[in-house]
């Protein structure tokens, strides 16, 4: 069987499959298993309830038949769309309607979408092609975008700044100077796309940085597209007070149900101006013909309530707070006498932990930990986006970091840390 260039791309290896992949695959019998891989966020069983009770009262109005038997429109469910533009317009003040809101099928599909949208082959009305690509400012970024361009290199990072702490721990910062120069070289930057928090580091950008980067994507006229799938106002997995919400018309807001409580149930929600929520509208037609409807009704009530933001404020985001703060302990217990640090937990279900005397790539470590049942994601995948030029390779963290999820069960993170300590003391952390 032969596939095109697109299956080709879309079908190959990735660094989201194998994550993905360890997810749902069993490791080899007799071995205990420790996920601190994935993204699966913790069944929390408060908002857990929350949910069934709302499904309760989805059966007890009859409504159950007509939820699962019809599509909704392509932009989404119009009542769900018209209760989140009516929440996020009252809480913060934001200019939007409904026309400004979407919904797909979680907020990776979005991020494929805009991102094709935004980057490839243009073709002018005279006939002239010019390529855009996406810019990342802040590499380490999301490994779920490195393969999601349906053409080839359509996506450019420039490295983050390292501040580094007394206590095992370091910040990751957007240098500003350098994104401006490099912008003010190009004119084939079709956006600038941020995770925030920082997806793998937990990194969230500072109210100073995401105002900066609102400015330049205005100055060089293309979006800013921000993924908010772990901020503000829901899940609220976010630990620091300098990161308020934030849209504009140049901004591309994009939401999620997922880290708070409806993973499965794939409900990605953008706020964006006019023209792109249409775009994203027909794009689902084409791709999906509407996006699902149990999430958005399931949550419809509890937006329209201020409930979901409550429980984001008053549940989640102390769950993983006190999560955090355990797993960092574990690691500065377990990786004392090492050279080790740990980003500063800021927001997200991960920690970024950097093994700066390990004597192999974190690819070739993350094989030696899953034959000991512990499943990890290594750093090298969050790395993308070189063009060719090496930078990125050059990153103190390129080879040195592992992403883990914190989420789990507490005897499993604890014995997947120690773990981890144990073989990065045989393989040059002593």
């Amino acid at each position: 069987m032969r596939f095109s260039d697109f299956g080709n791309k879309l079908c190959g290896e990735s660094g989201i499959l194998t994550l993905m992949d360890d997810l749902g695959k069993p490791l080899p019998a007799g071995v205990k298993p420790y996920r601190l891989g994935g993204g699966n966020p913790a069944m929390i069983p408060q908002i857990s309830e929350i949910y069934r009770r709302e499904m309760e009262a989805v059966m007890a109005r009859g409504d159950f038949d007509s939820l699962i038997g019809c599509y909704d429109s392509p932009q989404g469910r119009m009542s769900f769309i018209e209760a989140v533009a009516d929440c996020l317009s009252k809480k913060y003040g934001w200019k939007i309607s409904p026309k400004n809101v979407c919904v797909t099928n979680g907020s990776q599909s979005a991020c494929f979408y805009l991102f094709n949208l935004l980057s490839g082959t243009f073709t002018s009305k005279d006939g002239q092609k010019t390529k855009k690509k996406i810019l990342f400012p802040l590499a380490p970024e999301y490994i779920g975008y490195a393969d999601q361009g349906i053409e080839p290199d359509t996506f450019v990072s420039l490295p983050s700044t390292v501040e580094t702490f007394a206590d095992h721990t370091f910040k990751y910062h957007v240098d500003l100077p350098a994104v401006d120069s490099f912008l003010a070289k190009r004119d084939d930057i079709g956006a600038i796309a941020v995770s925030r928090p920082t997806n793998p580091s937990g990194n969230v950008l500072t109210d100073s940085e995401i105002s900066h980067l609102s400015d330049l994507s205005k100055k060089y006229s293309i979006p800013l597209i921000i993924d908010n799938a772990y901020g503000l106002p829901w899940p609220d997995i976010i630990f620091t007070d300098d990161a308020s919400p934030y849209w504009d018309e140049n901004v591309v807001l994009s939401m999620s149900m997922s880290k708070i409580g409806l993973p499965s149930l794939r409900t990605g929600i953008i706020i964006a101006s006019e023209e792109i929520v249409t775009a994203l509208s027909n794009l689902n037609a084409i791709a999906a013909l509407a996006s699902g409807s149990v999430g958005q009704a399931l949550a419809e009530p509890l937006i329209k309530r201020g409930e979901l933001i409550e429980s984001a404020k008053k549940v989640v985001r102390p769950f993983y707070e006190k999560k955090s703060k355990e797993a960092q302990e574990w690691i500065h217990k377990y990786f004392a006498g090492t050279n080790y640090a740990v980003h500063k937990s800021e927001g997200s279900i991960f920690l970024w932990l950097f093994m700066g005397d390990l004597d192999m790539p974190t690819l070739e470590f993350y094989k030696l930990l899953k034959n000991r049942g512990v499943v990890v994601v290594p750093g090298e995948y969050f790395f993308f986006g070189d063009e060719g030029r090496g930078s990125l390779k050059k990153h103190p963290h390129y080879d040195k970091c592992l992403r883990l999820n914190y989420a789990g069960p507490a005897d499993e993170v604890e014995g997947g840390l120690k773990i981890i300590a144990e073989e990065y003391k045989k393989h040059g952390g002593n």
